[in-house]
């Protein structure tokens, strides 16, 4: 299903007589959607279709037969059923910080890895001004949530991407490019193909299409996201459906805290809910948990395609460390 109002944010349209109605549509994004596409982004299009090519010629050259083999293992199994535990896609990690790993990836020529670094350089910059975006939509300090994804004893956040490709699936009502999920980190900026769609999220029990857009970055909320602010921003459940035609791209970069960083609601969100409650005479709103954000991870791997809600129940039943 298309919608047309899916939000997009031109960013240049943040300063000027357009800002204010530019950073409500963002709000609405965060609040109410969990995503938002970014146009005018800052990052060159020289350098995305650069990463576009490698990464396409990378798939082409060195990983299509891979999936070839497992494609025709899959679907010449004899079993016809729906796959409930399976993903149609190639995929493969790097990790930016806190150490990368982009020379230990086999296959990677020299331009890939270059190329590779520096979209990653600039993505980062990106998302570091998207927190302070949301700080000032959320009117914490310039900073904040840097502050608490970079909480860790290394002071930096993890940072690494996951390149895939959905290459085209001869049943794909039996099974799903990916499953349906919430992402468990912060914030992640995905770079797509701009002519197979595919990416979907759930509002409101119906599934909407990502709109794909030439050299724009999408953006969604992470589970941590949800928790800093206490649930004003949602983390939502996004899927991708296997296509018939057409080879998927798709480089999605998850700027994540810490592995020891220390998450909770922000105390001066709670404080504010906390006084509006008492103002209006209602009940003070339940904080979601505080815990390290590794010890999460350790529960999502097993829970990534179940409800994030399970998950945040657990780490309030298992907390060390008391809520504020």
């Amino acid at each position: 299903m298309a919608s047309l109002s899916f939000p997009v944010i031109n960013m240049e349209l943040l300063e000027g007589s357009k800002g204010p109605e530019t950073k409500a549509v963002l709000r609405d994004a965060c609040e109410n959607w969990g995503f938002f596409e970014l146009l005018n982004h800052g990052i060159s299009e020289e350098l995305m279709n650069q990463v576009e090519t490698v990464n396409k010629e990378h798939y082409r050259r060195f990983r299509e037969h891979r999936f070839k083999e497992f494609a025709a293992k899959t679907l010449n199994s004899g079993d016809i059923s729906p796959a409930e535990n399976l993903d149609w896609e190639s995929t493969f990690y790097l990790r930016h910080l806190p150490a990368s790993n982009l020379s230990q990836i086999p296959d990677l020529d020299d331009h890939c890895r270059a190329t590779m670094k520096k979209f990653a350089g600039e993505l980062q910059k990106l998302a570091e001004k998207l927190l302070d975006l949301l700080c000032e939509d959320l009117a914490l300090p310039r900073g904040y949530l840097k502050n608490v994804f970079c909480g860790g004893s290394d002071g930096l956040p993890t940072f690494g991407t996951k390149v895939s490709n959905y290459p085209p699936c001869p049943k794909p009502e039996l099974i799903k490019g990916l499953r349906a999920h919430t992402d468990a980190g912060g914030i992640i900026l995905l770079f797509q193909d701009d002519k197979v769609s595919g990416l979907q999220l759930l509002k409101n029990g119906e599934w909407i299409d990502v709109p794909p857009m030439r050299h724009s970055i999408v953006v969604n909320i992470g589970d941590q996201l949800e928790v800093i602010t206490n649930g004003r921003y949602k983390s939502v459940m996004h899927r991708v459906v296997a296509q018939t035609d057409g080879n998927r791209m798709s480089i999605a970069s998850f700027y994540n805290p810490g592995s020891d960083a220390v998450i909770c609601p922000a105390p001066e969100l709670v404080e504010r809910e906390a006084a509006a409650a008492t103002a209006a005479e209602e009940n003070k709103k339940e904080s979601y948990p505080k815990f390290v954000f590794q010890d999460y991870m350790n529960l999502y791997v097993r829970q990534k395609f179940e409800a994030k809600e399970p998950r945040f129940e657990a780490m309030k039943s298992s907390q060390l460390i008391p809520t504020a």
